[in-house]
C-alpha cells in the first residue's frame, strides 16, 4: 500500500492544474486564468481547452491566444505609487501607467497586485507570481491595509464614531478595523485600518458622510510599508519579505 501511494504521489508530481501553470508564466492570476480558459483563449498541444480543473504535464505545449507560454523567474517589486498613475495594465486611454516607472533589467512581465485608483498614492506590489496574487487579492484572504487620509474639512468626532461602528453603503454594510486622527492639531487628517478590498471603499465611506478626500495614501499593505522609499521609486523585495508574503506571517 505504501509503495502504491508513493508511486501515485510521483505520478501526480508530473502533472499541474492548467490554471496554476498559466499563473506560473506570469500572464495573470489563477482566477484570471480560469476566465481565459472558459473564453477559449488557451490551447494545450494544439487543442483548445474550455473545461476548468484540467491537469497537464509540465512538458505540454500551452498557448494563450496563439502565443507560447513558459514559466518565468519570479519577480517581486514594491513601488511607492505617485498620484495620476493608473494601475491597470489594460487601459489604452491612460496617459500614465505605473509600469512606466519600473525600469528593470528583468525581461519577465509583471503586473500590479490589486488596484489603487489614479489619485491614490502609496504601497503597491507588482509581481508575476500568480499564486501569490490570488492569495493577496481573493476576498477570503482579506489582508490589512492602512491609509492616511486628508479631507476637505474637519472630521467630526461623531462621524469618526459612525465609521468605527460601521456604515451601510449601496453594496452593503462596512466596518473599519480602526480610525483615528493622525494629528490632534489637524482634524482634517485621519488614519484608517481596514481589511476589506471592496472597490473605492475608503472614498465611498467618506462620501457617504459628505466628506471629500483630497489626498489618499496607502502606507501599509500585507506587511509591506513604503518606509525609506521616495514617491515614484521602487525596489525589489528582500528574500525575507517574499517569505513573509508566501507564508502569510503578517496581519
Amino acid at each position: 500500500m505504501k509503495q502504491l501511494k508513493k508511486e501515485r504521489e510521483i505520478r501526480n508530481q508530473d502533472y499541474i492544474r492548467l490554471n496554476k501553470f498559466i499563473a506560473s508564466t506570469g500572464l495573470c492570476s489563477r482566477r484570471e486564468a480560469d476566465e481565459y480558459i472558459k473564453s477559449g483563449l488557451i490551447s494545450v498541444n494544439g487543442k483548445v481547452i474550455t473545461e476548468l480543473g484540467v491537469k497537464i504535464k509540465h512538458t505540454d505545449n500551452v498557448k494563450y491566444d496563439g502565443k507560447n507560454l513558459t514559466t518565468q523567474k519570479k519577480i517581486y517589486i514594491l513601488l511607492n505609487k505617485p498620484k495620476d498613475y493608473v494601475t491597470t495594465t489594460r487601459d489604452p486611454r491612460a496617459k500614465k501607467n505605473v509600469m512606466e516607472l519600473i525600469h528593470s533589467s528583468d525581461k519577465e512581465r509583471i503586473y500590479p497586485v490589486g488596484r489603487l485608483d489614479r489619485n491614490t498614492t502609496g504601497v503597491l506590489l507588482l509581481t508575476n507570481d500568480g499564486d501569490l496574487t490570488t492569495k493577496l487579492t481573493h476576498p477570503k484572504y482579506n489582508k490589512l491595509k492602512i491609509y492616511h487620509i486628508h479631507l476637505n474639512k474637519v472630521l467630526k468626532k461623531a462621524d469618526i464614531d459612525k465609521i468605527a461602528s460601521g456604515v451601510t453603503l449601496e453594496d452593503g454594510f462596512i466596518k473599519v478595523d480602526s480610525i483615528s486622527y493622525v494629528n490632534p492639531g489637524d482634524k482634517k487628517q485621519a488614519g484608517i485600518e481596514i481589511h476589506s478590498g471592496r472597490n473605492r471603499i475608503i472614498r465611498r465611506i467618506f462620501e457617504h458622510l459628505n466628506y471629500r478626500i483630497t489626498k489618499l495614501d496607502r502606507v501599509y499593505f500585507a506587511g509591506l510599508t513604503k518606509k525609506g522609499l521616495p514617491r515614484g521609486k521602487w525596489r525589489y523585495l528582500s528574500a525575507k519579505e517574499v517569505s513573509m508574503l508566501k507564508t502569510g506571517k503578517y496581519k
